[in-house]
């Protein structure tokens, strides 16, 4: 054995340290610092002399430092859970708080207004990295109809009681994944494929957030629905074609119907409008006829008084009246040749009353001049022959 080799002469160092020495070495630091005298070295066999007031300070400093760790703070719209050995003994509000500090009891501090996420039928976040990735065995679902639709919503659910949240709950957002899987797979297979698709997503996403809610509260969870959005909704992959085509006929009959729709509203107002119009004049025709007849009547009965008291007087002024009435609503022109001479000048009055208003005002002819001479003698004579005839029919 070479003479410095640690084990020469019997002694082995590299065991583990001796526990009385380190203990010995730490009671001696102790002393030198809260001792009267100074550091004293002590030998192997003198016995050990400690210092009460030391390890009462020592005692103290490790019991404070203990019960400091204690103390905790509760932020805004949290809770804090306190457990006894694992018994929950009491719930703490914001602010702060102390409790005994561990092993006796321990603190779990729930966030009641942190709005958790949960996706069904796809992940925004897959782990490849950011990506809307389709989850197929949640998305595809069955209607009413028997027909297959691809669904894909979002839930966001909160805390209502940190208790039964911590004491009821395993894994909290697999509960609720699978919960919502079953709430929105109940109300789809009782509606069909288009009221899912198109008109009835609000309804659905509704019927899901409070079915989910109703079997939330019945396993006394401590979750609180906050909303259902409803993201796509479409059908399968391989029979988007037809459904293009399909949706593509029933808008084009919606349309058509629209169309008619208009044109019906655009056509029956005026016929009822028109409708309406013929009916008032017809009335008022009607009225018109009556009042004209009533008028007639009673002026007949008036002349009847008047023809019974002078019978010739009033035949005498029916007819007068009668030929005003005619003759006013006439061109012809009638000349009286009982009493005249045999030539007879035709004046064609109708023409010049017809051409007075457009033609200018010619001058006055002269006093004293003879009347100017027909333009077509013919004329004149053809005017003279008719009214000989009709004074000879007038004769007795």
């Amino acid at each position: 054995m070479a003479s410095n080799d640690p084990g020469w002469g019997g002694k082995k160092n590299d065991g583990p340290p001796d526990l009385d020495e380190i203990m010995r070495d730490l009671t001696r630091r102790l002393n030198a610092l809260f001792g009267k005298g100074g550091p004293r070295s002590v030998g192997p066999s003198e016995p050990q002399t400690q210092n009460p007031i030391a390890m009462g300070l020592i005692v103290a400093l490790i019991a404070v430092i203990w019960l400091g760790t204690g103390f905790y703070i509760v932020d805004q719209g949290k809770r804090g859970v306190v457990l006894r050995f694992g018994k929950h003994v009491e719930t703490t509000m914001p602010g702060p708080r102390w409790h005994m500090p561990y092993p006796i009891e321990s603190v779990d501090i729930v966030n009641l207004e942190q709005v958790r996420t949960i996706e069904i039928g796809y992940r925004s976040h897959g782990e490849g990295g950011p990506g809307r990735g389709r989850e197929l065995k949640e998305a595809l679902m069955l209607t009413d109809d028997e027909n297959i639709i691809d669904l894909q919503f979002a839930v966001q659910f909160d805390l209502k009681n940190p208790e039964d949240f911590l004491f009821n709950n395993r894994e909290p957002e697999e509960a609720v994944r699978g919960i919502a899987e079953t709430a929105i797979r109940e109300i789809v297979g009782k509606s069909r494929m288009d009221f899912v698709l198109y008109e009835g997503r609000t309804e659905v996403a509704a019927g899901t957030k409070k079915l989910m809610q109703d079997i939330l509260d019945r396993y006394q969870s401590g979750i609180k629905i906050v909303s259902v959005t409803m993201q796509n909704a479409q059908p399968p992959e391989q029979v988007q074609a037809a459904f293009d085509d399909a949706v593509k006929a029933g808008q084009d009959l919606d349309r058509q119907k629209n169309e008619g729709q208009a044109y019906a509203n655009d056509v029956i107002p005026k016929a009822r409008g028109n409708a309406a119009r013929l009916m008032e004049e017809a009335n008022g025709y009607k009225q018109r006829v009556i009042n004209e007849a009533q008028g007639n009547a009673s002026r007949f009965t008036q002349v009847l008084a008047q023809y019974e008291k002078a019978p010739q007087v009033t035949r005498q002024r029916l007819y007068l009246e009668a030929q005003e009435q005619i003759l006013s609503n006439t061109s012809k022109v009638v000349v009286d040749q009982k009493s005249g001479s045999g030539s007879m000048l035709y004046l064609p009055l109708d023409k010049l009353i017809s051409s007075t208003p457009a033609a200018p005002a010619a001058a006055a002819p002269a006093v004293g001049l003879p009347p100017a001479a027909p333009a077509n003698p013919e004329a004149d004579s053809r005017s003279r022959d008719a009214f000989r005839s009709r004074d000879r029919e007038s004769r007795p």
